[in-house]
């Protein structure tokens, strides 16, 4: 790639080219092998003299930054020691919102042997081979010379009303999906248009941290509601709450459902106090028992609802596709915020995803992952039931990638040692970010594959009974 090169005034303009050079060797923007443009182009380039580069050139060369090889050209020779220098102190400083929202967690980037950690699909399900056929038949398209839709690729857009149509019986047409970045953007998208600075929002206590820490960044006043056995406790929502956001299908990260009567009381609260709604259906996809959970944008009337969902957990998370169902009122202004946020997603990877629904790819690929986490889901809760009777309260769920359970006490010290053993599980105020959360441990099954999680439950039970006392 072209190399920049800032010259001032006519004066020592080889030693200009020579330090500027040695600078981007030593911090490593030119790498060892990296080529360098011969003397004349970088000469033409900076209106200089072809001798004053090949000064600025031999110079390095002598002392051994670059080498040069006949008829191949001048490369970076040696970095020498790493002298990256720090930048100067800079009198900028962050809102003080951010100093409360916790980076990426360092736990998510570990690939231990026995893998629990929460909301991680299981990858070696996914079906890349159909996936790389569909991705290459986008790229081989002639690009078009304008940007996509804010509002996503029509035929996604008309593939999604269906998918979620059937599967979720969510009501919608093509004309009521945004294409999102995920559901994390679709939320942001969301609280732009709706909310002020100031207004508040409720969330569930415990609950979904990176949703949290987005509400809290944008300025909102975020207000913890407790759930219990039926979900939300819509009793103990503030009166003056703009929003509430939940996740009724499989609440995060307890995992029971919203019961009906629970459901039906928050929509009617909704329209009393002229309050948005945001349904979160984050894996809903994967239930494993009992009467599939009526989300509660089907059962709105009122036009209080917004749903919001994911291919993240179906496919795998890197895709970052997901989608939002928004009443008519707010379509424009939130097709108008995803413009100005960052335009649209990449078009090819719509246009595949969409191709990988309409070919039935994406039911097959649901059905056979819903078998495989089902098995996943039966011998987790089997034997923790067996084996764990005494050291925990499983919380009942028959949906999601993950199960939860309730501990007489701090199971921290207990998932510490598990962990040197290759076991990596979280306690439930570590997953909800959230100090207060009830003592108790999530469990995921999704990333872990199935013929090991009973040594992977034996080691945290090893683990549980070396207890120190």
């Amino acid at each position: 790639m072209e190399f920049h090169v800032s010259l001032t005034g006519r004066q020592d303009l080889a030693g200009q080219i020579y330090r500027q050079l040695r600078e981007a060797i030593l911090d490593g923007r030119l790498r060892v092998g990296e080529t360098l443009p011969p003397t004349r182009e970088l000469a033409r380039r900076l209106d200089v003299a072809r001798n004053t580069v090949s000064v600025a050139y031999d110079r390095l060369t002598a002392e051994g930054f670059l080498v040069s090889r006949v008829g191949a050209g001048t490369f970076v020779h040696d970095a020498g020691p790493a002298s990256r220098s720090a930048p100067a102190e800079s009198p900028l400083r962050p809102r003080p919102v951010w100093r409360s929202v916790s980076p990426w967690p360092g736990w998510l980037d570990r690939r231990p042997l026995f893998d629990f950690r929460v909301g991680l699909p299981d990858h070696r399900l996914f079906p890349y081979e159909a996936w790389r056929r569909l991705t290459a038949r986008e790229l081989r398209r002639p690009a078009e010379p304008v940007y996509g839709d804010p509002a996503g690729h029509p035929d996604l857009r008309a593939a999604v009303a269906r998918y979620i149509g059937v599967s979720r019986a969510v009501r919608a047409s093509a004309g009521d999906i945004i294409v999102t970045s995920g559901i994390q953007q679709a939320l942001d998208l969301i609280a732009r248009v709706l909310l002020d600075p100031g207004d508040r929002i409720a969330v569930e206590a415990p609950g979904y941290p990176p949703a949290r820490m987005l509400f809290q960044s944008l300025g909102l006043r975020v207000t913890g509601v407790p759930v219990d056995a039926e979900g939300l406790r819509v009793d103990a929502l503030p009166h003056d709450t703009r929003a509430v956001y939940v996740t009724p299908s499989h609440q995060f990260p307890l995992g029971m459902p919203m019961s009906l009567a629970r459901r039906t009381a928050l929509l009617a609260w909704a329209d009393r106090h002229d309050a948005a709604v945001i349904e979160d259906d984050y894996d809903s996809e994967f239930r494993f028992g009992g009467r599939p959970i009526e989300p509660l944008q089907n059962l709105d009337r009122r036009g209080r609802v917004l749903y919001v969902g994911s291919f993240s957990k179906v496919l795998v998370p890197r895709l970052r596709v997901g989608y939002l169902v928004a009443p008519a009122s707010l379509h424009a202004a939130l097709c108008a915020a995803k413009y100005v946020t960052d335009w649209h997603a990449p078009v090819p990877t719509q246009a595949a995803l969409a191709r990988f629904i309409d070919e039935g790819l994406l039911a097959r690929h649901v059905r056979r992952t819903r078998q495989e986490y089902e098995r996943r889901h039966e011998l987790l809760t089997t034997t923790l039931l067996r084996d764990f009777a005494d050291r925990l309260e499983l919380v009942p769920s028959a949906a999601g990638l993950h199960v939860s359970a309730f501990t007489t006490g701090d199971p921290a010290p207990v998932l510490e040692r598990a962990r040197s053993t290759g076991v990596e599980a979280r306690t439930l105020a570590e997953v909800a970010d959230d100090p207060s959360t009830a003592p108790g441990i999530a469990l995921g099954y999704g990333a872990i594959p199935t013929d090991l999680i009973a040594e992977g439950l034996h080691r945290l039970r090893v683990a549980w009974d070396s207890e120190p006392g």
